[in-house]
């Protein structure tokens, strides 16, 4: 928590202000199944959030870091936002018309993954879809800095990535209604200097327990 934090009150708007390209195509495929009401575990300073607010989906939020929730309130992210990990879900016992997480999952570590899929896949409505976007190895930090663990790697001070690829998408949601994945490459908006990093776009359904 602290390093988030600290991340925030240093940094502030440190990826711009733009959606996300995967939170724009995560927002459209919402729209055509006339999805009401998300839950964005991670919603950070709200960049994301924005751009189904402004296409009339309510938004339920959780952050982490109380800065970001400020920054997100500056920026006029007017939504529900619980403070806290996402490894305190659930907040609420509301099941969503579905879910997106951009950026969070690969920094958790395997045991915080596992628990962070199910309550997310728990909080889904029957028939509904989770979408997460996470880091590929494909990304340009792969294999930097000190590993951890089989492709975890601590890249810099304080930020711990696990990098998935086919296998390990497979492997951790195939037991709550994997759909498809694919590759996005992310521009950094912020900055056209840097590099794009490659992250996996990961879609879920739940069954709706109809035979």
């Amino acid at each position: 928590m602290e390093f988030w934090e600290s991340s925030f009150i240093e940094k502030q708007t440190m990826w711009g202000l733009e959606p996300a390209d995967s939170a724009i195509l995560a927002k459209d495929f919402f729209l055509e199944r006339k999805v009401k009401h998300i839950l964005l575990p991670g919603i950070g300073y709200g960049r994301n959030a924005k751009v189904f607010l402004e296409n009339g989906i309510d938004v339920t939020g959780i952050e982490i870091s109380q800065t970001a929730i400020d920054l997100a309130r500056k920026n006029g992210v007017d939504c529900k936002i619980f403070r806290g990990s996402v490894t305190e879900m659930p907040f609420d016992t509301k099941q969503y018309n579905g879910i997106f997480s951009h950026a969070l999952l690969h920094l958790l570590n395997k045991t915080e993954r596992a628990a962070f899929i199910k309550e997310c896949y728990n909080q889904l409505q029957p028939g509904a879809y989770m979408i997460f976007t996470t880091v590929s190895k494909k990304a340009p930090m792969f294999g930097k800095g000190k590993q951890l663990d089989k492709d975890y790697f601590e890249t810099k001070e304080g930020v711990k990535l696990y990098f998935y690829d086919a296998d390990t998408i497979r492997k951790e949601f195939r037991e709550y209604g994997l759909v498809e994945f694919s590759e996005i490459d992310e521009p950094n908006k912020d900055n056209d200097n840097k590099p794009p990093i490659t992250f996996l776009m990961i879609r879920c359904k739940k069954s709706t327990g109809v035979l």
